[in-house]
């Protein structure tokens, strides 16, 4: 009995690792119901974890955060979960990525599915799950999320991470152009930047903004800017801690609000303002901040629109056991 039970204890978790890669191919498409046979209580698991960790507070906006910032590097692969190690970077030292949160609701979830169903949801499912639990917590809309991503083995460096990801300071061409790269349009990126209707940012993210000091500079309102560097000491001054709300009427809301604050010049970032400033999707910014239904129905199907995209063709892909490291 001895000899048998240390067999035992060696060949479960070997039998979940050979079962966890041998799902290493890249999928060829997504689809609704794929965990329909495998895992069919994923959702509730994700959903539970999400209302019982996240609810309508802050830790919502950190998850939906993560998900962009996975899925504009190499696409939507859970590579941003990735731990740095002697032979790897992590996406998570990157400038842009510095101050991502919500890492530890993702291992949450993940443990959950582990022992609901072991080797079968990508740590990348998950957080395409979460992040539309995220927006739904906080009274926005939801969607059917097509399921059946893989999650890559490794990270990209920090030096690709950076330039794959928007700056604080884009102009709308830059925008247009990073989001174009991805198979997003105009009107995709301007429903998904609707996301900063909800979160913070830090204060060396809108500092040059309110101090008029950047390159890029839109018209702001004297008295919005004058509340905001109240919360930012200039350049040069100790203490960064300023943290201020995108939006500052319903800033744990998930609505259109973003949008009317951008039509009366109350963009946080100079990049949140460029969607009003020069013509080009100055109708769709008006017609989401007159009708919160439209916005929500674009920003789901857009949110579906970038969950499709997928690490490129031969890059090496597994369902990892634990989302901060590949499975050996």
């Amino acid at each position: 009995m001895v000899a048998t039970s240390r067999i035992s204890s060696w060949v479960a978790p070997a039998l979940l690792l050979f079962v966890a890669l041998a799902h290493t191919t890249d999928a060829d498409h997504l689809y609704v119901g794929y965990y329909a046979k495998s895992c069919p209580n994923v959702e509730r698991v994700v959903s539970s974890v999400m209302a019982n960790r996240v609810g309508s507070g802050r830790m919502a906006p950190a998850v939906l955060r993560l998900f962009f910032h996975d899925c504009f590097v190499n696409g939507c692969d859970a590579s941003v979960l990735l731990d740095a190690t002697p032979f790897s970077e992590s996406e998570k030292d990157a400038k842009p990525n510095a101050s991502l949160t919500g890492f530890t609701v993702i291992d949450e979830i993940k443990a959950a599915l582990e022992k609901e169903c072991p080797a079968t949801v990508s740590c990348a499912d998950v957080l395409a799950l979460a992040s539309r639990d995220a927006v739904t917590l906080l009274g926005g809309p939801t969607w059917n999320m097509p399921l059946g991503r893989k999650d890559s083995r490794f990270a990209a460096d920090k030096e690709f991470t950076t330039k794959h990801l928007p700056s604080p300071n884009d102009n709308l061409g830059e925008l247009i152009k990073m989001f174009g790269e991805l198979g997003l349009d105009a009107r995709d990126m301007t429903a998904l930047s609707g996301a900063h209707t909800v979160g913070m940012a830090n204060c060396e993210h809108y500092r040059e903004r309110v101090y008029g000091t950047s390159d890029t500079e839109y018209n702001i309102d004297p008295s919005f800017a004058e509340a905001r560097r109240k919360m930012c000491p200039p350049q040069g001054y100790s203490g960064d801690a300023g943290k201020a709300p995108f939006d500052i009427q319903t800033p744990r809301k998930f609505d259109n609000a973003y949008y009317r604050d951008l039509i009366v010049h109350q963009g946080l970032l100079n990049s949140d303002q460029a969607l009003y400033s020069s013509g080009g999707v100055d109708s769709l910014v008006e017609r989401y901040g007159a009708d919160g239904d439209a916005f929500g129905r674009d920003f789901a199907k857009a949110m579906v629109k970038m969950g499709n995209i997928l690490p490129r063709k031969g890059l090496p892909t597994e369902v990892r056991l634990h989302c901060s490291k590949a499975n050996y």
